[in-house]
């Protein structure tokens, strides 16, 4: 949400509820995720002009890490995706190599020889050019054989003992059990060289997850562009290093898509579109959700379209709801009911709810404005309309430096209404300035709201700064010493 202009000494609201975010509870949702799938859904939409901006993230060491939420998918059944797997290429090279190695002495390094790897290559008929072949001095050097072996080892197709290989204990390949492994395997050896492209390889998780955001597929211009406008800008990338790129990198793209779709990743649509295969989607869903990102299916977000919005809150607050899950009931409504039904439910409800009613309420645009401009007149509700109206630049009362106040002090009492958020409290550090929050700790004893002294107590049991919980429990004294007057 955009920050408005007329703030003056008003507690930045997203910082609060950042600080409960942090504690990963469930009632102060944050829905910026959104924001980044639905610039990646836009791909496909947009063309190959100007799509690429936003098209791969990057994955320098430097660059913060989020949650990100992905639009619902459509999966096929189980049972169909698990007996699809055995006929990947990927999959039918790697049992055709275990069995051909049966029992083999290996090398030191547990890996075939570099006679048994050309030998496997030859008889089994693996496509490894002859340049690669020929220049190789191990195994290792020949990529797609070092691919085929740690698959085939890792997922017990072949037992190693020492540095004598032997069929493994797995015989059964259709199972998606299996399959996520060997897709584990090849995500994985992007560290190493997966695609023979270190700039690929780089963004390689970013780009399969923005084609999983985009199921129409995406051009390979499209990857291209994404993928060296994020090399540049978030890498630092040198000119002389965007100059030899930009000459090499649409055939490193091309080469690493047809090894992703020789591992059944990725397919080629009539319109020379690249998407995932049914396979692939099912495969990176589970990597983005071991990430802990939003991933979910249709099925998992379609029984939140119809709630009621305080059914909706209460989902929220219990930590039943994801981002995607609020997505699905604004579509389904107009953002003149949806703005009528969720302030109806904060206006009532306790600070949590409100908290959490708001946090949606902030992904509406100015066409939910009536709504808001008729909760100016409600006594819970006014402050927080004013401040939705003057962040879109729509005409609204100005806020008072004591009515930001009562706003924080409503935002920190969502906490007492949280199960476990008080306890929680050690991990409270999203204000970047403490003075900040000292400031208000010293003026809530003025705020007219019914949980001041609630949340002073609750900052003095459990802030983790002494200093501020110290001010906390002497402004908690003295706010009861004036209520006694």
């Amino acid at each position: 949400m955009a920050k408005s202009a007329n703030k003056g000494n008003v507690v930045d609201l997203a910082e609060l509820r950042g600080a409960a975010a942090d504690l990963g509870l469930g009632g102060l949702p944050d829905l910026s995720g959104m924001e980044h799938a639905a610039e990646a859904d836009g791909l496909a939409d947009a063309g190959d002009e100007g799509a690429g901006a936003g098209a791969v993230g990057c994955s320098c060491p430097d660059c913060d890490s989020e949650v990100l939420s992905f639009p619902p998918v459509v999966l096929l059944p189980d049972a169909e995706l698990a007996a699809a797997v055995p006929a990947v290429p990927l999959v039918a090279d790697a049992r055709a190599l275990a069995a051909w190695t049966g029992s083999r002495e290996l090398t030191g390094e547990r890996l075939l020889t570099l006679a048994d790897a050309r030998a496997a290559v030859a008889e089994l008929g693996l496509p490894v050019p002859a340049e690669t072949l020929g220049t190789a001095v191990s195994a290792r050097e020949v990529p797609l054989v070092h691919l085929l072996w740690v698959v085939a080892v890792n997922t017990g197709l072949v037992r190693i003992t020492g540095t004598l290989a032997e069929p493994g204990p797995l015989t059964d390949t259709a199972t998606l059990d299996f399959w996520d492994g060997v897709v584990m395997d090849v995500l994985d050896r992007a560290d190493d060289g997966l695609t023979g492209s270190a700039v690929v390889d780089d963004h390689l998780a970013e780009m399969l997850a923005t084609m999983y955001s985009v199921s129409a597929g995406i051009a390979q211009a499209t990857l291209v562009k994404g993928i060296l406008q994020s090399h540049e800008v978030a890498c630092e990338a040198r000119p002389a290093d965007m100059r030899r790129l930009n000459a090499e990198l649409p055939e490193e793209l091309a080469r690493a898509l047809g090894l992703l779709a020789y591992c059944g990743l990725l397919e080629e649509t009539a319109g020379a579109r690249h998407r995932l295969t049914p396979l692939g989607l099912w495969a990176v869903r589970q990597d983005l959700l071991r990430e802990g990102h939003d991933a979910p299916t249709v099925e998992e977000v379609a029984v939140f379209a119809d709630l009621t919005a305080l059914d909706l809150v209460e989902a929220l607050v219990a930590g039943e709801g994801a981002p995607s899950a609020v997505a699905v009931w604004l579509e389904r409504r107009t953002a003149h009911e949806a703005a009528h039904e969720l302030i109806g439910v904060a206006a009532q409800g306790t600070p949590g709810r409100r908290a959490t009613a708001v946090t949606v309420l902030e992904e509406l645009g100015p066409e939910a404005e009536a709504p808001f401009r008729a909760a100016l007149d409600h006594p819970v509700m006014w402050r927080y309309a004013a401040s939705w109206l003057h962040v879109r630049d729509l005409p609204a009362p100005a806020l008072s430096p004591a009515d930001g106040n009562w706003i924080a002090v409503d935002t920190l009492a969502s906490l007492l209404y949280i199960d476990g958020g008080p306890e929680e409290m050690a991990g409270f550090d999203a204000l970047t300035s403490q003075e900040e929050l000292a400031r208000l700790v010293e003026e809530m004893p003025g705020v007219d709201h019914p949980d001041a002294v609630a949340a002073l107590d609750m900052l003095a049991a459990h802030h983790p700064d002494e200093e501020i919980a110290k001010a906390a429990r002497k402004s908690a004294m003295r706010a009861r010493s004036q209520a006694i007057g």
